[in-house]
């Protein structure tokens, strides 16, 4: 009984651990907005293409450090790596709570972006202590605690931002520190060293980490489904604090509350329906039915005109979440126990990777669209785009599961 306690107390470090990083991120969407204004006075459509760089340099990072320390936690274990990044996010939500300049929330968002490249390692612990068959309904887990994060971060940044938009990180700073000594307390290692690997620094680099799953086929398309879906998906946090500013009018409250909205149905999806729909029709198809959501959702939020018909389509954007834990199933499934914590590094490399280019591309093109209304005035551009994007994920999956016959491997059991 005292093991079993202790093992449920690592699986809510983990989670909780996940889910401020997503805090941390989602605290900043509401406040964003001011908070640049604050210290630029621009108007809020030209602030979106500042934002962007900042999402940018913080992606970037991730991009950079993800296999790295995905590769140092095969080496030396997850623990070690898991605390490091609690003491820099709780430095990192202190530098962005004092920030006097610009300059500063560049900082802040480079040093989260390294801290935060650790979500890898966290799945990784995952993936060590869970059997295979049951690893995609536990990476849906992961998932309901980034939907979690989207609800608490919002809300956190959206309320207290209306004290000031430097209120939220402060609080931030302290739930991080909190969770670190509590990490500290219970907290074991779970790869134990006969599993441990040599660390190889050629495979830890983002392109290196891709490249050293090129002799399974079926991860390489598997990780391009991914990026695709992904990249369309980085247009929610990219612009919806700037879009529903630019439409509706709505204040860093009502921006956090929407956010919030997303973020729970986001979470009930992933914490308690996808594994019941992955055990009743398999993995493929429950990244169909993702797929499908995401590109309704997309296309709705392109041409909305009404705060009521957005909230509808937030609810079917949150179904969305059924695809990216069932494409990263199906790629555990394909490679060795000792080779997890290098496929989780690829995986968010890749993530990191459309977080570097998705948040660029959905800003300017709000940028483009909405700073001179007396020229082409479409504000939906971006979403219009991660519909298109969508449907060339959908095709390639197609591809994928037919050419590697992956939906043998899956269904019902």
């Amino acid at each position: 009984m005292a093991i079993r306690k202790k093992s449920n107390l690592t699986i809510i470090f983990i989670l909780f651990t996940i889910l401020l990083d997503l805090i941390g991120f989602g605290i900043i969407l509401p406040v964003l907005p001011s908070l640049i204004t604050e210290l630029t006075t621009l108007s809020t459509a030209k602030s979106a293409a500042i934002a962007g760089y900042l999402i940018v340099s913080y992606a970037l990072m991730q991009f950079l450090f993800s296999p790295l320390l995905g590769n140092l936690s095969d080496r030396f274990g997850r623990r070690p790596i898991l605390l490091f990044s609690l003491i820099g996010l709780t430095i990192d939500y202190l530098i962005m709570g004092f920030a006097p300049s610009l300059g500063w929330l560049f900082v802040g968002r480079i040093l989260a972006g390294i801290a935060g490249a650790t979500v890898g390692t966290a799945t990784a612990y995952i993936a060590d202590i869970t059997p295979k068959e049951k690893r995609s309904e536990k990476f849906g887990l992961i998932g309901a605690a980034f939907g979690l994060g989207f609800i608490i971060g919002p809300i956190i940044g959206g309320e207290l931002g209306e004290i000031s938009p430097r209120a939220p990180f402060y609080a931030a700073a302290i739930l991080t520190f909190s969770n670190f000594l509590f990490g500290m307390l219970v907290l074991p290692e779970s790869l134990n060293m006969r599993k441990r690997r040599r660390f190889d620094i050629k495979r830890a680099n983002p392109i290196g980490a891709i490249l050293a799953f090129r002799r399974y086929r079926a991860v390489i398309w598997l990780l391009a489904v991914l990026f695709l879906f992904s990249l369309a998906g980085q247009t929610y946090p990219a612009i919806w604090n700037f879009f529903t500013i630019e439409r509706f009018d709505w204040s860093s409250s009502q921006v956090g509350r929407s956010l919030a909205v997303f973020g729970i149905s986001f979470a009930l999806v992933q914490g308690l329906l996808i594994g019941k729909i992955i055990n009743f029709v398999g993995e493929s198809k429950t990244v169909k039915l993702g797929l499908l959501a995401a590109f309704i959702a997309f296309i709705g939020m392109a041409f909305i005109n009404t705060p009521n018909a957005l909230y509808g389509f937030l609810l079917i954007g949150a179904f969305s979440g059924l695809a990216a834990p069932a494409i990263n199933g199906l790629m555990s499934q394909q490679v060795a126990d000792n080779s997890q914590g290098e496929l989780q590094g690829a995986i968010n490399a890749t993530n990191s990777m459309t977080a570097i280019i998705g948040p660029f591309v959905a800003t300017q093109l709000f940028t483009y669209f909405s700073a001179e209304p007396e020229k082409i005035y479409f504000p939906g551009a971006p979403f219009f785009t991660a519909a298109i994007l969508i449907i060339i994920a959908f095709v390639t999956f197609l591809y994928t599961t037919y050419k590697f016959g992956l939906r043998r491997k899956t269904g019902k059991k």
